[in-house]
Order: structure tokens, then C-alpha cells, then sequence
């Protein structure tokens, strides 16, 4: 059984290690301007923040290629900007404007772009499972190689839906990263008070299918273990299981005050395990970058974001009639 892996870091360039730092910053600072927006009341209904898992989607996405696809939960604003959707649309969409991706109709959690291959953002718990099986069975049918990434947390784990969709996935081969963002606590509920299972990965030795542990806020570890995953689907070996083991540090969603847990615990987290401190800590350790090479891209993508939230807040509402478009195919 795997366990938590650390790769090397010596064969990892600049640009790089630049790059992860620049997509997983610009993931951060839009989800405080969404956390702003919504304080505000310009963002209704819910909103669930990324913040803390950013490692996740930015590695895997350094493992992908044109075609692959991907399909999440309704903390989905990361995946979107990690797959290279437009901060404008997205924020857009959030506010509920017709300048979103779904011409503000679906908000948060259920917001789509067939250009960049991203199929939501699911706001029911764990049905964008199954529906990620069916991506990458479309795949096998046509006879590409394209990967479908499934993400869903530890809270789906729970839900029976996970291992009807296992089942088939082995029994037809089919192409599909099952990747578990396992952030610790479903909703409320911490991981170790919901399930006896020492991991969730392993759950899928039943039906077949392999997977691993992997530290969720090493981007480095992140895009390896990506890389493998993406390997074994596409030599046609059917799915595998990525369990990545992240860390939320806002509440489930902006409604949560979060009592759960401690302020000690998230303040930890922050300090010790930071997905972004880490590459930071890389880069300058290295002499790759200066603070003030750093403090530029963070200006640059300040600048961006804020024009991704000027852009939601001047985009007209949608009219009335489109309440009849885009009911039926």
C-alpha cells in the first residue's frame, strides 16, 4: 500500500516552479476577493473557497493535455482558474451576471466551459462521480487517450454512488484520475469520526483498482503522482485513485463558522504546511527568485483579480428572457 511520497526537486526549472507559484497565487487572491464579494452581498447563494488546496488542481493540471477533462464539486473556482477559464467569466458568473460562464444562471456552484474542457462544479454530494465515469467513457468509445479527472472530497467517499461508479469503471477499463481532495472534515464532520478506514484510496483495492496517498500541498508531489496516474490511464489500464491529503483554512463553505476545529489547527496548517510558502520557500531558497520577483507577481496577479471583480460588478444582470434559454438541449 502507498504511502505519502516527496519527489526530487532537482530537476525542476525555474519557470517551472515560477509557474505553480503564479497559478496557485492567482487560485488565493481570487478566492479573498470572491470571500470580499460575497461579504459585500454581491455574490448570493453559496460560495465554497479553495483556500489552502490550491497544490491540488494546479499539479494535477501540469499533468494534463489538450482533451483531458475534468468534473468536480461545488468548491470548484480553483479547478476553474487552474484549467485556464477566464477570472473575468468566473467571477462574472459568480455575481450572477451575464458575463459569467453560465450567463450568470449558475452561480458558484454549477458553472461549465466546453472550450476548456471543465464540466462543473456539482452541487449534489458525490454525483459528479458517476458523471465522470461517463466522460471518460465517451473517450474509451471514441478510441483517444484522453484522462477524465473525477475530483470529490472525503465527505463523497462516503456516498454510494463512489463505489457503483468503481465497480463500472474497472469492469470497462475506463480512463478515468478518481482524485479524493481529502481536506479533513466533511462539511462539519472530521474523517476520523465518519470512517474506520485508515485511508480512503485503499477503498478501491476491492474493485481493483490501484491509487495512493499523496501530500495535497506539495505541488511537486502533486503533478508526480499525476504524471503516473495519467500514464496508467492512457496505456489503457483502466482508472486509478489519487487520495490527496490537503487542508481547507476556511469554513465549508461562507456561511460555516467553522467551531469545529481549532484556531490552533488552522494556524498550524498555514504555518508549517502552506502549499504556496512552499514553492516560495524553494524558489528564493534556490536564488531562482527574489522576494521582489515574488512581490511583483503578486501585484501583477492583485491587478488581475481586481479587474475580474470590476468586470463582475459593471456586467448587466441577465433579462428576463433568459430564463427560457438553455433548458433542453
Amino acid at each position: 500500500m502507498a504511502t505519502k511520497k516527496s519527489p526530487e526537486k532537482s530537476n525542476v526549472s525555474k519557470d517551472e516552479l515560477l509557474s505553480y507559484y503564479r497559478e496557485m497565487l492567482l487560485i488565493r487572491r481570487f478566492e479573498e476577493k470572491a470571500g470580499q464579494l460575497y461579504g459585500m452581498g454581491l455574490i448570493g447563494g453559496f460560495c465554497h473557497l479553495y483556500i489552502g488546496q490550491e497544490a491540488v488542481v494546479v499539479g494535477l493540471e501540469a499533468a494534463t493535455k489538450e482533451g483531458d477533462k475534468r468534473i468536480t464539486s461545488y468548491r470548484d473556482h480553483g479547478h476553474m482558474l487552474a484549467c485556464g477559464m477566464d477570472p473575468k467569466g468566473v467571477m462574472a458568473e459568480l455575481t450572477g451576471r451575464i458575463g459569467g460562464y453560465s450567463k450568470g444562471k449558475g452561480g458558484s456552484m454549477h458553472m461549465f466551459s466546453r472550450e476548456k474542457h471543465f464540466y462543473g462544479g456539482h452541487g449534489i454530494v458525490g454525483a459528479q462521480v458517476p458523471l465522470g465515469a461517463g466522460l471518460s467513457f465517451a473517450d474509451k468509445y471514441l478510441g483517444n487517450d484522453n484522462v477524465t479527472f473525477t475530483y470529490f472530497g472525503d465527505g463523497a467517499a462516503n456516498q454510494g454512488q463512489v463505489y457503483e461508479t468503481y465497480n463500472m469503471a474497472e469492469l470497462w477499463g475506463l480512463p478515468v484520475i478518481f482524485v479524493i481532495e481529502n481536506n479533513q472534515y466533511a462539511m462539519g464532520t472530521s474523517v476520523k469520526r465518519s470512517t474506520k478506514s485508515t485511508t480512503l484510496f485503499g477503498r478501491g483495492l476491492a474493485y481493483g483498482i490501484p491509487g495512493e496517498q499523496v501530500d495535497g500541498m506539495d505541488v511537486l508531489a502533486v503533478k508526480a503522482a499525476g504524471e503516473k496516474a495519467v500514464a496508467h490511464c492512457r496505456a489503457g489500464n483502466g482508472p486509478y485513485i489519487l487520495e490527496m491529503m490537503t487542508y481547507r483554512y476556511r469554513g465549508h463553505s461562507m456561511s460555516d463558522p467553522a467551531k469545529y476545529r481549532t484556531r490552533e489547527e488552522v494556524e498550524k496548517m498555514r504555518s508549517e504546511k502552506d502549499a504556496i510558502e512552499h514553492v516560495r520557500d524553494l524558489l528564493v531558497n534556490a536564488g531562482l527568485a527574489t522576494d521582489d520577483d515574488l512581490k511583483a507577481i503578486d501585484k501583477d496577479i492583485k491587478a488581475i483579480v481586481n479587474d475580474a471583480a470590476e468586470f463582475s460588478k459593471e456586467s448587466p444582470e441577465p433579462p428576463v428572457e433568459e430564463l427560457w434559454t438553455d433548458i433542453y438541449a
